[in-house]
């Protein structure tokens, strides 16, 4: 299985992200290097694609199906796209505040931690539906991590499509998530354009 090992807050730093997004704290007192080199359109194309790419956790082959997958749905497909990136399951679980960062909340799903109508589901990428309800196994529940999670996450915004209970670990899917409900700093139209090419 391909996995993305670059440090984070070094790659954070290349493509302009602040490290808030992907549930870090930390930041790099580093410069970035070419900061007054003039970047060309298709570098900036590509540098929104690669942002959603490391935000969301996905590679290239799962990316390009999404975007395929969101221009035969209705509407926009740059809106749709952001819609399916923010719909996985890691991202949800991530989003409730059970997990400090996405990273984190994809191995609680490949663990087995997760269960959606309360079946278990170990696949980060699986997709949520309006209706959802989403908790932690009971075997999980009890133990320390979750504890200590909630402790960090606790003051965390819960995005309003969605309805947490972070007492009982467990939450539901209100509706899907719109557009201006994602705060996620990626303009999507020019990962259109980039695909559009």
């Amino acid at each position: 299985m391909a996995v993305d090992r670059v440090p984070v807050l070094k790659r954070c730093r290349s493509l302009g992200l602040d490290p808030i997004y992907l549930g870090i704290d930390k930041k790099s007192k580093r410069e970035l290097k070419r900061a007054n080199r003039k970047v060309s359109e298709y570098g900036m194309q590509l540098r929104e694609k690669q942002k959603a790419k490391f935000i969301y956790g996905v590679l290239e082959k799962p990316f390009r199906n999404y975007y395929a997958k969101a221009e035969k749905m209705e509407g926009q497909a740059g809106e749709n796209l952001m819609i399916l990136l923010e719909r996985r399951l890691d991202n949800v679980v991530f989003r409730m505040g059970f997990g400090r960062t996405r990273r984190e909340t994809r191995q609680i799903v490949g663990h087995r931690h997760v269960l959606v109508n309360g079946k278990c589901v170990n696949i980060p990428s699986y997709l949520v539906k309006a209706g959802d309800v989403i908790e932690i196994a009971e075997k999980a529940k009890s133990s320390q991590r979750y504890k200590d999670v909630l402790e960090v996450t606790g003051g965390r915004l819960i995005p309003a499509w969605l309805d947490v209970d972070q007492e009982n670990l467990r939450g539901t899917v209100k509706e899907l998530p719109h557009r201006e409900e994602i705060d996620v700093p990626v303009n999507e139209m020019l990962i259109v354009e980039l695909y559009s090419k």
